[in-house]
């Protein structure tokens, strides 16, 4: 499609609707997690809640290899499982409580969501935020985008929907993680995990419903 006829709302639809690979995608990636967080925290056993979250997340991915279809969503959770696993893993071999374990496990997701939130927010205070990069990824040119004002504007507003996940999680999970409040932050994990995430894709849509902001590879 030649970048005159297209919106920057289709793009980042576009976009999107690939990153997240529809409900199915959105599934296998929130499935195995919650199943592992869920798993310990009642039985407070490392190994039985890998073995659980690990069965589905392999029944899924063979599913995907038999239909022939991306497994990217799959893996995504995997590693995600492995990373936390192997938190508590260390902070067992180190002499850690079994607190200490449990408490490792969201070690990850709170690194993860406080380095996102910082590199996302930190794009749109520099002026080019991340969102462009998609807009650009259609022009032949990745920075074209930024000579357009109202696209820079309709990207760093789609940008802070982006964020606002990430500063939500660390600013109700670091307290809880800080005071040991172990069966609290699971169940933030869970709440504020792709729930969350699937009201700022809604907020994102509502916007872009609103705009028809034309991708102009030569704005004047």
């Amino acid at each position: 499609m030649s970048s005159a006829h297209v919106t920057v709302e289709q793009v980042v639809r576009a976009q999107l609707a690939k990153a997240l690979g529809g409900p199915r995608g959105i599934v296998e990636s929130a499935v195995p997690t919650a199943l592992f967080t869920v798993c310990f925290l009642v039985s407070k056993d490392i190994r039985l809640s890998l073995i659980v979250s690990i069965g589905v997340t392999a029944l899924l991915l063979l599913v995907r290899v038999v239909q022939r279809s991306t497994t990217q969503f799959v893996f995504n959770a995997l590693i995600g499982i492995g990373i936390g696993a192997l938190f508590a893993y260390r902070a067992s071999q180190s002499g850690g409580s079994e607190e200490d374990v449990a408490r490792a496990v969201f070690t990850p997701g709170l690194i993860y969501n406080s380095a996102y939130a910082l590199v996302i927010v930190l794009t749109i205070l520099v002026g080019w935020p991340i969102v462009g990069f998609m807009v650009g990824s259609v022009m032949g040119d990745p920075t074209a985008w930024h000579s357009d004002k109202a696209v820079v504007r309709l990207c760093s507003q789609l940008t802070w929907i982006l964020a606002i996940p990430c500063v939500i999680r660390v600013a109700v999970q670091l307290p809880l993680w800080l005071d040991h409040q172990i069966g609290l932050l699971g169940a933030s994990k869970i709440a504020l995990g792709w729930p969350l995430q699937l009201a700022s894709f809604a907020a994102m849509g509502w916007l872009l419903s609103r705009n028809r902001t034309p991708v102009d590879p030569d704005p004047r």
